[in-house]
């Protein structure tokens, strides 16, 4: 495993990156609503992150077609934008790249479209508390097992799944970087934590089970059982002074699980 370290200055860029992408999921929340296609979506993202001279990470990524993911329902991630057009009562998964000088943020959020069912509006809350929880735990001097522990027992306490086949993962230049980082592990098991890690937290949940199948498509990836998924997402660096949030989206939205 070659974890690549990063200086309090290339940090910095990387939280640059990290307010444009808080600047376009706060665009897409604001086009979230019935009727609206996820190609849209997709088109004021991209054209949005070109705007302030950065460009998608995600599009041409490996071959993907899109400049963000749009997740709907019991879609899990890497859903490819396209005909799909969102519903009332719907949750939809929106997962952002931005790539500014050369490095990566990377962050997700799930959005209710309009009033949601009790069970969608619980998923949402406890998925993205999870996060909220293992963001304390990205301190030097902790280990990955305190991040991974904490968004699974917060899940599980609550009668939902953490997926155990996708992960998070270490992000700078590169996308993905090492380490992987898991949704359930044991406290104070894995690498320990130092300070200049820059790691992508991301819980992804389901109402059931936590399998989940590949679509034809070759990207889109559904849970097993047809339950509802929710997946929510930060890049977090670890620094001598403790965690910090690189992509804020919490910040900017005014409150959590907010509907769109």
């Amino acid at each position: 495993m070659a974890i690549v370290k990063k200086s309090p200055e290339q940090i910095e860029l990387m939280a640059a990156a990290g307010t444009v992408l808080v600047k376009t999921m706060s665009l897409i929340q604001s086009k979230i609503r019935p009727g609206v296609t996820t190609l849209e979506l997709d088109q004021a993202a991209e054209r949005f992150i070109r705007s302030q001279g950065c460009e998608p990470a995600f599009k041409g990524y490996r071959g993907f077609p899109g400049s963000i993911c749009a997740s709907p329902n019991s879609m899990v991630v890497h859903g490819i934008p396209g005909k799909y057009t969102l519903e009332r009562g719907d949750i939809i998964a929106i997962d952002i790249g931005v790539v500014k000088d050369g490095w990566v943020a990377d962050a997700a959020r799930t959005f209710a479209v309009g009033p949601v069912s009790p069970i969608a509006a619980k998923l949402l809350a406890v998925t993205e508390e999870s996060l909220m929880r293992a963001v304390p735990q990205c301190r030097p001097g902790n280990h990955l097992g305190d991040v991974s522990h904490a968004v699974q027992e917060y899940v599980e306490e609550h009668g939902f799944s953490v997926i155990r086949t996708l992960v998070g993962h270490g992000v700078g230049r590169e996308m993905h970087e090492d380490p992987q980082v898991p949704n359930f592990g044991r406290a104070g098991s894995g690498i320990e934590l130092e300070a200049g890690m820059v790691i992508a937290v991301e819980p992804m949940v389901n109402v059931g089970k936590h399998q989940v199948r590949m679509d034809d498509d070759g990207w889109s990836i559904f849970s097993a059982d047809g339950s509802l998924s929710a997946h929510f997402e930060f890049t977090i660096a670890i620094t001598a002074d403790g965690p910090r949030v690189l992509t804020p989206w919490h910040e900017a939205s005014g409150g959590r699980a907010a509907a769109a």
